[in-house]
């Protein structure tokens, strides 16, 4: 219910007189719906990295199948981009893999290079490279040269041991030999 107007010229603040026009809806503007603000976007929000970029794109369901294995692998390579991995080597180029080092050959180079600092290790050494050597030679290892290396450091050191033992065993007779046997001290 609403009150008559008020007499004269007289505004009452209080009257309320119907609006000359319609109030305007805050969801239009110039007669088209406002579309939608985004909200802030949560930097920290969990994000799927195996997303699709439009989910509502058509899917290829060969899109992760595996190229035939008799055929390159740049023809399955997107536009403008080289295929993935190396291409694959030919017969007979590049390095082979060397052939395992036999582990008595091994040893062997060990021992007779510790026959330096005390020779009763060398012949051993020199042994064990020839049992390394016949190993070598029926099952293919690697490893020859160390056992090369074993022997005639082995005996090398070997025969240096020998001299001087021999030389010890002279001076001891010879010392002996020669000793004044008189009992007097």
């Amino acid at each position: 219910m609403t009150n008559p107007p008020p007499p004269g010229n007289w505004s009452d603040p209080t009257w309320s007189a119907p609006p000359s026009s319609p109030t305007p809806d805050p969801t239009l503007v110039a007669g088209q719906p406002v579309p939608p603000q985004p909200g802030p976007v949560d930097p920290y929000a969990p994000t799927n990295p195996y997303a699709p970029a439009n989910p509502y794109a058509p899917v290829d369901p060969y899109a992760g199948a595996q190229a035939p294995a008799t055929q390159p692998m740049a023809e399955y390579a997107p536009p403008g981009y080289a295929p993935a991995g190396y291409p694959q080597q030919y017969p007979g180029y590049g390095y082979p893999q060397p052939p395992k080092t036999n582990g008595l050959a091994i040893a062997a180079f060990v021992l007779a290079m510790i026959g330096f600092t005390s020779c009763i290790t060398a012949p051993i050494g020199a042994i064990l490279g020839h049992v390394a050597q016949k190993q070598i030679r029926i099952s293919g290892e690697g490893g020859a040269g160390m056992a090369k290396a074993a022997i005639i450091i082995g005996w090398i050191l070997t025969g240096f041991l020998v001299l001087v033992l021999a030389f010890y065993a002279a001076a001891i007779i010879y010392a002996i030999a020669t000793s004044n046997n008189s009992g007097s001290y």
